[in-house]
Protein backbone atom coordinates (compact mmCIF):
# COMPACT_ATOMS: atom_id res chain seq x y z
CA UNK A 1 0.00 0.00 0.00
CA UNK A 2 1.29 3.45 -0.95
CA UNK A 3 1.65 5.98 1.85
CA UNK A 4 1.67 9.68 1.09
CA UNK A 5 4.94 10.48 2.86
CA UNK A 6 8.19 8.52 2.96
CA UNK A 7 11.11 9.77 5.04
CA UNK A 8 14.30 7.76 5.30
CA UNK A 9 17.67 8.63 6.82
CA UNK A 10 20.02 5.82 5.84
CA UNK A 11 23.59 4.77 5.11
CA UNK A 12 22.59 2.68 2.07
CA UNK A 13 22.42 4.08 -1.44
CA UNK A 14 19.04 4.38 -3.15
CA UNK A 15 17.69 3.88 -6.65
CA UNK A 16 16.13 6.99 -8.18
CA UNK A 17 14.21 4.81 -10.64
CA UNK A 18 12.71 2.72 -7.82
CA UNK A 19 11.74 5.81 -5.84
CA UNK A 20 10.04 7.41 -8.86
CA UNK A 21 8.21 4.14 -9.55
CA UNK A 22 6.89 4.15 -5.98
CA UNK A 23 5.71 7.76 -6.33
CA UNK A 24 3.89 6.84 -9.56
CA UNK A 25 2.52 3.44 -8.43
CA UNK A 26 -1.28 3.42 -8.80
CA UNK A 27 -1.20 7.22 -8.82
CA UNK A 28 -3.80 8.32 -11.35
CA UNK A 29 -4.60 11.71 -9.78
CA UNK A 30 -1.18 13.36 -10.11
CA UNK A 31 0.03 14.60 -13.47
CA UNK A 32 3.37 15.86 -12.17
CA UNK A 33 6.31 14.06 -10.58
CA UNK A 34 9.28 16.27 -9.76
CA UNK A 35 12.50 14.91 -8.30
CA UNK A 36 15.84 16.25 -7.13
CA UNK A 37 18.95 14.22 -6.39
CA UNK A 38 22.00 15.78 -4.72
CA UNK A 39 25.42 14.19 -5.14
CA UNK A 40 28.87 14.63 -3.62
CA UNK A 41 30.80 16.93 -5.93
CA UNK A 42 34.56 16.94 -6.41
CA UNK A 43 35.11 20.67 -5.76
CA UNK A 44 33.79 23.10 -3.19
CA UNK A 45 34.91 26.66 -2.53
CA UNK A 46 37.97 26.16 -4.72
CA UNK A 47 39.15 22.99 -3.01
CA UNK A 48 39.42 19.44 -4.34
CA UNK A 49 37.06 17.19 -2.39
CA UNK A 50 37.55 13.47 -1.75
CA UNK A 51 34.31 12.90 0.12
CA UNK A 52 31.93 13.82 2.91
CA UNK A 53 31.03 12.40 6.27
CA UNK A 54 27.45 13.13 7.37
CA UNK A 55 25.98 12.77 10.84
CA UNK A 56 22.46 13.41 12.11
CA UNK A 57 20.39 13.44 15.28
CA UNK A 58 18.19 10.30 15.04
CA UNK A 59 14.54 10.92 15.77
CA UNK A 60 14.94 14.68 15.66
CA UNK A 61 16.02 14.56 12.02
CA UNK A 62 12.95 12.63 10.89
CA UNK A 63 10.69 14.93 12.92
CA UNK A 64 12.30 17.99 11.31
CA UNK A 65 11.86 16.53 7.81
CA UNK A 66 8.23 15.71 8.56
CA UNK A 67 7.60 19.29 9.65
CA UNK A 68 9.17 20.64 6.44
CA UNK A 69 6.97 18.34 4.33
CA UNK A 70 3.84 19.40 6.26
CA UNK A 71 4.74 23.06 5.62
CA UNK A 72 5.02 22.30 1.90
CA UNK A 73 1.67 20.46 1.94
CA UNK A 74 0.05 23.53 3.53
CA UNK A 75 1.40 25.82 0.77
CA UNK A 76 0.86 23.72 -2.36
CA UNK A 77 -1.44 21.00 -3.61
CA UNK A 78 0.90 18.06 -3.36
CA UNK A 79 0.13 14.45 -2.57
CA UNK A 80 3.06 12.06 -2.34
CA UNK A 81 6.44 13.11 -0.98
CA UNK A 82 9.64 11.12 -0.58
CA UNK A 83 12.72 12.44 1.21
CA UNK A 84 15.78 10.21 1.51
CA UNK A 85 18.98 11.52 3.07
CA UNK A 86 22.11 9.48 3.46
CA UNK A 87 24.51 9.62 6.39
CA UNK A 88 27.95 8.17 7.01
CA UNK A 89 30.98 8.22 4.72
CA UNK A 90 30.25 9.20 1.09
CA UNK A 91 32.65 9.41 -1.84
CA UNK A 92 32.69 11.86 -4.73
CA UNK A 93 29.85 11.10 -7.13
CA UNK A 94 27.68 9.27 -4.59
CA UNK A 95 24.07 10.27 -4.02
CA UNK A 96 23.35 12.19 -0.82
CA UNK A 97 19.72 13.25 -0.98
CA UNK A 98 16.54 12.53 -2.94
CA UNK A 99 13.38 14.64 -2.85
CA UNK A 100 10.37 13.50 -4.89
CA UNK A 101 6.99 15.25 -5.01
CA UNK A 102 3.77 14.47 -6.87
CA UNK A 103 0.95 16.88 -7.62
CA UNK A 104 -1.93 17.29 -10.04
CA UNK A 105 -0.04 20.30 -11.45
CA UNK A 106 3.63 20.88 -12.29
CA UNK A 107 3.90 24.33 -10.69
CA UNK A 108 3.01 22.99 -7.25
CA UNK A 109 5.32 19.99 -7.64
CA UNK A 110 8.30 22.12 -8.71
CA UNK A 111 7.75 24.74 -5.99
CA UNK A 112 7.22 22.20 -3.21
CA UNK A 113 10.28 20.19 -4.23
CA UNK A 114 12.50 23.27 -4.18
CA UNK A 115 10.99 24.45 -0.87
CA UNK A 116 11.62 21.07 0.78
CA UNK A 117 15.22 20.99 -0.41
CA UNK A 118 15.89 24.60 0.61
CA UNK A 119 14.53 24.08 4.13
CA UNK A 120 16.17 20.67 4.51
CA UNK A 121 19.56 22.34 3.94
CA UNK A 122 19.07 24.90 6.72
CA UNK A 123 16.65 23.32 9.22
CA UNK A 124 17.25 19.58 9.32
CA UNK A 125 19.87 18.49 11.89
CA UNK A 126 22.55 17.12 9.59
CA UNK A 127 26.24 17.84 10.03
CA UNK A 128 28.72 17.56 7.17
CA UNK A 129 32.45 17.05 7.43
CA UNK A 130 34.25 17.67 4.16
CA UNK A 131 37.38 15.71 3.28
CA UNK A 132 39.62 17.83 1.03
CA UNK A 133 43.24 18.16 -0.08
CA UNK A 134 43.67 20.50 2.90
CA UNK A 135 42.32 18.07 5.49
CA UNK A 136 38.95 17.65 7.18
CA UNK A 137 36.56 20.39 8.28
CA UNK A 138 33.00 20.61 9.50
CA UNK A 139 30.84 22.75 7.24
CA UNK A 140 28.50 25.47 8.44
CA UNK A 141 25.25 26.29 6.66
CA UNK A 142 26.01 28.73 3.86
CA UNK A 143 24.55 32.21 4.08
CA UNK A 144 23.31 31.74 0.50
CA UNK A 145 21.28 28.70 1.68
CA UNK A 146 19.86 30.76 4.54
CA UNK A 147 18.96 33.57 2.11
CA UNK A 148 17.27 31.11 -0.27
CA UNK A 149 15.14 29.67 2.54
CA UNK A 150 14.12 33.20 3.66
CA UNK A 151 12.74 33.92 0.17
CA UNK A 152 9.91 31.43 0.84
CA UNK A 153 8.62 33.40 3.84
Amino acid sequence: MQTDIKISVQTEDFSQAEEVALLEQSNHSDGAVVTFCGRVRNRNLGENIQGLFLEHYPGMTEKSLSKIIEQAKSKWQINRVTVIHRVGQLSVGEQIVFVGVTSPHRHDAFAANEFIMDFLKVNAPFWKKELSDNGEKWLDARSSDQDKAKQWQ
